[in-house]
């Protein structure tokens, strides 16, 4: 899951070095960290936070197999 994210991240952002994408699991839960430039925070977000709602809506799905909760950060 953590690298579907991070290759959809680096497609957005032109700054691809400073892509960092983590995961810290819980017991039924998971939670992804992404950090980006700052500069490319915008793409990430999208208008209206439309490219982040996708995001977190393609790996829902792909964690629908797993039946754990997983949520995705974006960050600095």
């Amino acid at each position: 899951m953590v690298e579907v994210v991070e290759y959809i991240v680096k497609s957005l952002v032109n700054d691809t070095e400073s892509v960092e994408v983590t995961m810290t699991e819980g017991e039924d839960e998971n939670t992804i960290y992404v950090k980006v430039n700052p500069d490319d925070m915008g793409k990430i977000i999208g208008r209206g936070g439309k490219i982040a709602s996708s995001i977190r809506t393609i790996v829902k799905s792909l964690s629908a197999k797993t039946r754990k909760k997983v949520f995705v950060k974006f960050g600095e």
